[in-house]
């Protein structure tokens, strides 16, 4: 029976929620964010699952209207500082991704003191991915290690990248069959779910059954059995 490790979520339809119901896009992340939360908490009750990994700001989200962008990074830093406590009484290690210089200096501030104040605790490891392409990444990591005598393995590039866990289980929600640049590399053998649901609409229950699923899979990691 497979255990879900490590869940990568593409948590997408957030802007196309709150324009169904005839609200601004912003409204549709501030909903968002409160599935991020739900999903976090069940995540880090459950025993099997170690680490669950959130696209949250790719490098192409520069490219959406400049108060919207605005939006999102004090979203960003207000669901950071709320969440603290939350992370802490959940044993929550939170470990961003990606590449954060982009972002304000207060921003920054809040994401390493999160990181740092969670640091001791052992249970579930949530990531965000806060400026992130997963080319990039693969990108950044090649050239930390271009200047290696030896020849560049899978080892020391896997070593080398911002996430350095394989994905078990990678859902993208919002209904498009797409990575969208995220975890490339780690998603080499990642069992994949797409689903319609929007993700304010997102529910425990829906993850539920996707994990149900997964346990029903034979992985054979390009072999046999």
């Amino acid at each position: 029976m497979n255990t879900e490790t490590h869940i990568a979520i593409i948590m997408d339809g957030n802007g196309r929620w709150a324009e169904l119901q005839g609200k601004k896009r912003v409204k549709g992340h501030e909903a968002g964010a409160k599935v991020v939360k739900e999903i976090t908490t069940y995540c880090s009750n459950n025993k099997d699952i170690e680490r669950l990994t959130l696209y949250a700001f790719s490098t192409e989200n520069w490219k959406r209207p400049r108060l919207e962008v605005e939006f999102l990074m004090k979203l960003l830093e207000q669901y950071l500082k709320n969440e603290l406590p939350v992370y802490l009484q959940n044993n929550v290690r939170f470990e961003p991704i990606g590449d954060i210089r982009a972002f304000s200096k207060s921003l920054q501030k809040t994401i390493k003191d999160v990181q740092e104040k969670t640091a001791h605790c052992d249970g579930l490891v949530q990531s965000l991915a806060l400026n992130y392409g997963s080319q990039n990444e693969i990108l950044r990591a090649v050239n930390k290690i271009k200047n290696d005598e030896d020849d560049i393995t899978e080892a020391m590039l896997s070593n080398a990248l911002d996430c350095k866990h394989d994905v078990d289980i990678l859902i993208r929600t919002g209904g498009d069959h797409r990575l969208s640049n995220f975890l490339l590399w780690q998603s080499a053998y990642a069992e994949l779910f797409f689903c319609d649901t929007l993700w304010p609409d997102f529910t425990t229950n829906e993850l539920e059954k996707i994990l149900k699923d997964f346990k029903k899979i034979e992985r054979r990691f390009g072999g046999l059995k």
